[in-house]
């Protein structure tokens, strides 16, 4: 199937990254069905999509009538695999859940459709695994915050054909994208590289080694990254951070991979970065940073 033969797009999965996928999908003209477990949660997911669609109005990034097509394209449902000619799992980091949610949408999705998984690093050779058409099945990873962030990180499993590759990758160019392409290994390219950094910063912070803000300081003016690790792992998610940790280390085997204590306690109070307010910094319901988060009453240093 060619790009110019997707006319609707069902993303699975309504959360921040389903939203955003959703959103530059619907801004690039597709028709855009966003799915969830349940109508309620999935009209949860457009209503954020569609404030944050109009936000940029109101900063004359959008021109109202755009807006309001961008609205018209964006979708609420509780279904919609059968309609898609391309369908993007865009769920939690967690290997059983994508794979049921694969079964079911190749169970429900035409022949012809393309079945696309937003992991950032299980392998896509094993999701394909329990489809009927693994050759039209291919990762695409795109970057958080959807909307600005300009890479989709494309991963071939085993069985992908080139005819999806090729599909892919003018999909992701039409949405106005830059790409790369990897092999299926954990992790793929961009977090192969990028969690052990950001594990081996937290590893620094549980340590004493310095403060939030002197380690993502180091990170911005040392090493010239826009943002510094502890505040991108609050955006990626500490829990998608801690699973795909897991992934690396499960996989290679190594214990270079392995997760720090400090992480895994902090998913485990429920302390997850931007979306749940607190991580490493306290944030807005708006998503604003306000500080740093105290780890042990009120200071961000961790204890020897």
């Amino acid at each position: 199937m060619s790009v110019e033969q997707i006319k609707t797009v069902c993303v699975v999965g309504a959360g921040q990254m389903g939203g955003g996928i959703a959103q530059v999908c619907a801004t690039a003209g597709y028709r855009v069905l966003l799915s969830d477990i349940s109508l309620e949660r999935a009209e949860v997911g457009r209503n954020k999509v569609v404030a944050q669609v109009r936000r940029l109005v109101e900063k004359a990034t959008l021109t109202a009538e755009v807006a309001e097509q961008i609205e018209a394209r964006l979708i609420a449902t509780a279904a919609g695999l059968s309609e898609a000619d391309l369908i993007i799992e865009a769920a939690t980091e967690n290997v059983e859940l994508k794979l049921q949610l694969l079964r079911n949408a190749d169970a429900a999705a035409q022949p012809h459709a393309i079945l696309a998984t937003n992991t950032s690093s299980i392998s896509i050779t094993r999701l394909a695994s329990v489809t009927s058409r693994p050759a039209q099945v291919v990762g695409l990873h795109f970057m958080n915050p959807v909307p600005l962030m300009k890479l989709v990180e494309i991963v071939r499993g085993l069985e992908t054909s080139d005819a999806t590759l090729a599909t892919a990758r003018a999909l992701s160019l039409s949405l106005g994208k830059e790409v790369i392409v990897s092999r299926d290994h954990p992790g793929f390219v961009v977090n192969r590289m990028l969690v052990p950094l950001v594990n081996e910063a937290i590893f620094a912070l549980q340590e004493d080694l310095a403060t939030v803000s002197d380690i993502d300081q180091g990170a911005r003016l040392g090493l010239n990254h826009p943002m510094g690790p502890l505040e991108l792992a609050d955006l990626i998610g500490l829990d998608t951070v801690l699973a795909i940790t897991e992934v690396l280390q499960s996989e290679f085997g190594d214990t270079k991979y392995r997760a720090s204590t400090l992480l895994r306690n902090m998913v485990a109070a429920g302390r997850l970065g931007k979306k749940s307010r607190r991580g490493f910094y306290d944030y807005d319901e708006r998503g604003k940073k306000l500080g740093e988060a105290p780890l042990f009453g009120s200071t961000s240093r961790v204890p020897q």
